[in-house]
């Protein structure tokens, strides 16, 4: 089968195509046809540094992948071929919280991902697409998808009315604002692009800040709220943002931690004296992806692609991502 490795260093220049033998599912697993892979800022970062991440090389990169089970190996109840499915970025985090074991289980990172023609994941580490969503589409949820979940739904406690503030308009926060929007709160984006920012209005943006044109943009928050803040930020930039976002945050509530896109250092005693909570999300659990899927059925709701390249466009795909041009997913289709 082909398949893209990350071989050593070198970055995207480096990764190379090649072939594997076809695998075969063992017991409790599930062998899948990869029809689509999506991209996050995280397998980027692993294809252009991964010696400093200790890996094991050669890995296949990528954590997102949807497809269909094409063979079932012993013991196997779950699942029968023919059945559309996409892989869980944690392929042993069930529920509950997250643990070591769970974490040693990630896509792309601690295993080999899914940026080949076929994938053996656990029977226990898919779940099923729903009937509304391409294979493309279903690409993009298991890692934006289900850390958008996370923060709002199952750290943020979101309800009707609340405010969010979503930095940026990149996988994570473009799914966050959709999901946002579904649930009946008010948004407030950010964007270097008011290009961007008119598509995020698009999406049911309620306010939108162009942080170029106003770079004090967590003022521009307060003066939007009145004076009161967000009820919660879904905080991509890290320590680079991390004191704005606190800042434009209401006493005790919710910053959700998932990105480390900027430098910087930050100062807690915000944090502190607004008693706010500051919550890292690495993704989230196969519970947690089962009810994002029950949701997207229910209201019909379809992720953004920006854009979607051939499998032998792999490597330009990692360009744009780099780049940081795009809105919303960038997506690979196999075969």
């Amino acid at each position: 089968m082909n398949v893209y490795e990350i071989q050593g260093p070198g970055g995207i220049d480096a990764l190379a195509r090649t072939e594997r033998p076809m695998p075969a599912p063992g017991a409790g697993e599930v062998l899948v046809r990869v029809r689509a892979s999506s991209i996050n800022y995280r397998d980027l970062s692993t294809v252009e540094d991964p010696v400093s991440r200790g890996l094991a090389l050669p890995l296949i990169p990528n954590s997102d992948g949807a497809g269909e089970v094409v063979e079932v190996g012993a013991g196997v109840t779950r699942w029968v071929p023919g059945d559309r499915v996409m892989g869980t970025f944690f392929q042993r985090w069930t529920d509950g919280t997250i643990t070591p074991e769970a974490m040693a289980s990630a896509l792309g990172g601690a295993i080999d991902g899914v940026l080949a023609e076929y994938a053996v994941l656990g029977e226990d580490g898919v779940v099923a697409i729903p009937d509304h969503l391409s294979f493309e589409e279903a690409a993009t949820l298991p890692c934006a998808g289900v850390t958008a979940w996370n923060c709002l739904i199952e750290q943020g406690r979101m309800k009707p009315g609340d405010t969010v503030l979503l930095l940026g308009t990149g996988g994570v926060s473009v799914m966050a604002l959709q999901l946002a929007v579904m649930g009946g709160a008010r948004t407030i984006v950010t964007s270097s692009s008011d290009d961007k920012l008119a598509r995020a209005r698009d999406l049911g943006a309620a306010e939108t800040i162009n942080y170029r044109t106003r770079p004090d943009w967590e003022q521009a928050v307060l003066e939007i709220t009145g004076g009161h803040g967000v009820d919660q930020v879904v905080e991509v930039g890290g320590a680079g943002t991390l004191e704005k976002s606190v800042a434009a945050t209401r006493v005790a509530g919710t910053v959700s931690l998932i990105g480390v896109l900027t430098g910087g250092s930050v100062n807690p005693t915000a944090v502190m004296r607004k008693s706010i909570r500051l919550q890292g999300v690495y993704v989230g659990s196969r519970r947690m992806f089962e009810d994002l899927n029950a949701a997207m059925s229910r209201s019909g709701l379809r992720p953004v692609i920006d854009r979607a390249f051939g499998f032998d466009e792999a490597p330009e795909a990692y360009r744009t991502m780099r780049d940081a041009g795009h809105f919303g997913k960038l997506v690979v289709t196999i075969g």
